[in-house]
């Protein structure tokens, strides 16, 4: 058995500590696996250690790290395990009782907003950037490339600060060319009637406006 050479630890909600073990353990084993770390998961409490071994790459904490974070904000264990296997890979999370205060209506109008009319909003976003986004109870979570993140990180800060939908949209589509022009982005977005969104005109506020 492998000495631990050092300890690292993570916390995520009860709830979610489910979905971080995965059925019959097989999330937990993936990454334990994939990235030569040993995960002692407390499932009462959400505390997650990290054990690096003697055999392990330091530089595969912050991934580990990061994955479990994004499981722990609702992003999915595959979209988790995707994202952060790849080189330039980001989380960022804003918290919104940060940015808005207590006030749960204001908390409730913004999220609203981010989601939009069947997660209409969120998964645009989702798809103009290539990230995953998770949106909870006050934070909303991004992962992906550091260049896509910023362009998201962006378009939810327009849109809590109440900017008009079609007016994000523009900048999103401004975005993802430029993006793709650089070679950050090579996928085409696949959601149904996307062209007619594209063609909002900016004095529009998107039928998923708040």
């Amino acid at each position: 058995m492998s000495n631990i050479v050092y300890r690292d630890y993570v916390q995520v909600p009860v709830e979610r500590v489910g979905v971080l073990i995965g059925k019959g353990g097989s999330v937990k084993s993936e990454i334990e696996e994939t990235y030569g770390v040993e995960l002692e998961v407390e499932s009462s409490t959400g505390r997650v250690c990290i054990k690096l071994l003697e055999h392990s790459n330091p530089a595969n904490l912050l991934t580990v790290k990061n994955i479990i974070q994004a499981i722990g904000h609702g992003i999915s264990p595959e979209k988790a395990l995707k994202i952060f296997g790849e080189e330039d890979a980001t989380l960022h999370v804003i918290d919104l009782k940060y940015v808005l205060g207590d006030s749960r209506n204001s908390l409730v109008r913004v999220k609203g907003r981010l989601i939009g009319e069947k997660g209409k909003a969120r998964k645009l976003i989702e798809e103009l950037t290539n990230t995953a986004i998770s949106i909870s109870d006050h934070t909303v979570a991004i992962a992906g490339k550091l260049e896509n993140v910023e362009v998201a990180r962006r378009a939810i800060e327009m849109l809590i600060a109440g900017r008009p939908h079609s007016v994000v949209w523009k900048y999103l589509y401004s975005m993802r060319r430029r993006l793709k022009r650089k070679g950050f982005i090579l996928w085409e977005p696949r959601i149904e009637g996307l062209e007619s969104t594209e063609g909002a005109s900016e004095g529009e506020e998107g039928e998923e406006g708040g």
